[in-house]
């Protein structure tokens, strides 16, 4: 039995060198031994001059699980990642499909592992501001679980790439001079580290978020393990905040609510002055005017107002969203936020005239919770989609007749299907609605936008682009 000795961080580059000699010497992971180099081991040494290093070709869904794998403590890793790779070379061609596999499945936990902590880190990490000899200083410390520094920091060097900072861990640091990325070694905590006013900005910030009204403490400790508060100035706020939740909210039921002031404030410039009366019945014109009264359900008391569909009668493709944003309530049009320019762009790629087609809502009122001075997105609940779909997007693609009918999210799918449909076992492919018109089902825009990682977010993009291409 041989050892190949591996340091005890994430340096992939030493892995993959001795998987491919092992590889290349045929040798079988029960005959070798991934050690770290401090670690006592009786066998010896797997000599670098018994076989060249082959080069190895694996499927891409192996490279991405190994870069995460490998970032994971487990002294298993190194072993649990040859022997998948072993078996891959050997007849098992599918074996990352197979989830039941206990390599397969303790991989994945350890890749979870992984994602959370660098999740962690791009949301717990606090910077402070510091006097350097070129300008100002963020220093932050934090302690991840795992080896994942050069995993997530390049999150920070695109988030902060006007600053100079430093992020110090026990495993490293990184560091950041507006132009490159560096990696240096691990050093103790900084000592006085707090500033007052990031760390005063902060605890505003939080005291702003902060609603008691949907206080749920375990839910919130375990978003946010209490291990990292140490580090978190806000964080200090939050056993009083937790104490003090319910004489809040009994303040804040009886404050006014601001969402109708605003909606006041805002309806005289959105009224049109064309009157019900003065349409053809039986025309998009009637039904638009027609859900512009509509208070079918609670979401008009709040909203500024109905959103309708907006495109050609004559458009044979109908693309279906959730419901308004916070943009498209104050202006009366649909999909004219972010998630509309990333449909734009997709649609552009696709090969489809976005002003040839129609695009609407399942839920034609913008809901959400206000929060300071913002108002957050809130999800329709199933009974506000029913009394929507039947009273208005039913009659809506009735005086359409389009040819495809593109549900983009599970509320809009819903809407269509009249049940709840899974998008990831559903997208991809045409089928055909209860109403009978042919339909696709793809995610809605804005999920792209919430996706942190920016290779996942591109990877996510060319997915949907190509949904678009089916019906091209």
């Amino acid at each position: 039995m041989f050892a190949i000795r591996l340091p005890s961080s994430d340096e992939t580059d030493v892995f993959r060198d001795g998987a491919r000699r092992a590889l290349a010497a045929n040798i079988p992971p029960r005959e070798i031994a991934f050690v770290t180099h401090d670690s006592g081991f009786l066998f010896d040494d797997f000599p670098k001059s018994d076989a060249a290093a082959a080069l190895v070709t694996v499927p891409r869904e192996f490279a991405g699980l190994m870069d995460d794998v490998l970032c994971h403590r487990a002294d298993d890793r190194f072993a649990l990642l040859y022997d998948v790779l072993w078996r891959l070379k050997h007849g098992e061609p599918y074996l990352l499909t197979n989830a039941a596999d206990p390599a397969i499945a303790k991989l994945a936990l350890y890749r979870k592992a992984i994602r959370r902590d660098v999740h962690n880190m791009h949301a717990f990490v606090r910077f402070h501001e510091k006097g350097g000899e070129n300008g100002p200083l963020f220093l932050a410390w934090f302690e991840p679980d795992h080896f994942i520094l050069k995993k997530a920091t390049p999150f920070f060097a695109d988030r902060f790439a006007n600053m100079h900072w430093i992020i110090a861990t026990p495993i490293g640091t990184a560091s950041w001079d507006t132009k490159s990325l560096r990696f240096g070694p691990a050093m103790p905590k900084p000592e006085h580290l707090e500033d007052e006013v990031l760390s005063g900005l902060w605890r505003t910030y939080y005291r702003t978020i902060f609603n008691p009204a949907r206080l749920k403490t375990d839910a919130m400790r375990k978003e946010m393990p209490r291990r990292y508060w140490k580090n978190m100035p806000e964080a200090e706020l939050i056993p009083a905040m937790i104490q003090t939740a319910s004489q809040r909210v009994i303040g804040m039921d009886r404050e006014p609510d601001p969402a109708p002031r605003f909606a006041e404030k805002a309806r005289p410039r959105q009224q049109t002055k064309t009157t019900a009366d003065t349409m053809p019945k039986d025309s998009l014109e009637q039904l638009k005017a027609n859900a512009a009264k509509c208070t079918a359900c609670p979401l008009y008391k709040h909203a500024t107002q109905t959103v309708f569909g907006e495109g050609p009668s004559t458009a044979k493709i109908v693309f279906v969203g959730e419901q308004p944003g916070d943009q498209e309530d104050i202006t009366g049009k649909p999909f004219v936020g972010p998630a509309g320019q990333i449909l734009n762009h997709a649609l552009e790629e696709a090969g489809i005239d976005r002003a040839r087609t129609y695009v609407t809502n399942a839920v034609k009122h913008f809901k959400f919770e206000p929060r300071g001075k913002r108002r957050i997105h809130s999800k329709p609940n199933t009974g506000e989609i029913q009394v929507c779909s039947h009273k208005w997007l039913v009659r809506e693609l009735d005086l359409l007749e389009p040819e495809t009918v593109v549900a983009m999210g599970a509320t809009a799918a819903q809407a269509l299907a009249g049940k709840a449909m899974a998008i990831g076992k559903n997208r991809g492919h045409i089928l055909q609605w209860p109403d009978g018109r042919r339909g696709l089902i793809t995610v809605h825009p804005s999920y792209l936008l919430r996706i942190p990682n920016a290779a996942d977010k591109k990877a996510e993009y060319k997915k949907f682009v190509h949904d678009l291409k089916l019906i091209a």
